[in-house]
């Protein structure tokens, strides 16, 4: 079986590799640098409490590093959908904390803008939107 760097080609499929991109260097900063991560979110790990940052690194930055890099090297459609999901429900997620727990705040709607661009992207190109 040969592999080959499936380099996108349409318009619409650079689209969907930029977002992807972005995810992956996102989880490359919580895997690499995770109390930056942290910090960019608003949140510290305790001190003497290690495994605050093992989370970090492995769940925001393996998990943000594995469907981007998916995304990357499969280049399909689904993955890009499931890549553009997953960013929108990430998106809806910012929309309940800004109405149940008083999180209407500019850094918030900040957040929300920067999630709706990362799954616009993806969205746009596996739904036929941008070819």
């Amino acid at each position: 079986m040969n592999f080959a760097f499936p380099w996108p080609y349409s318009q619409g499929e650079w689209l969907a590799w930029g977002a992807a991109a972005f995810t992956i260097f996102l989880g490359l900063v919580a895997m690499f640098a995770p109390r930056l991560a942290l910090r960019a979110l608003r949140l510290a790990a305790m001190e003497g409490r290690p495994d605050a940052l093992a989370a970090s690194r492995a769940q925001l930055g393996g998990f943000y590093i594995g469907v981007g890099a998916s995304a990357i090297l499969f280049a399909q459609p689904l993955i890009y959908l499931t890549l553009g999901l997953s960013w929108a429900l990430a998106a809806f997620g910012c929309i309940v904390s800004m109405m149940s727990d008083r999180g209407n705040t500019l850094r918030n709607w900040g957040g929300l803008a920067l999630m709706l661009a990362l799954a616009a992207l993806p969205l746009a190109f596996a739904l036929g939107f941008v070819p």
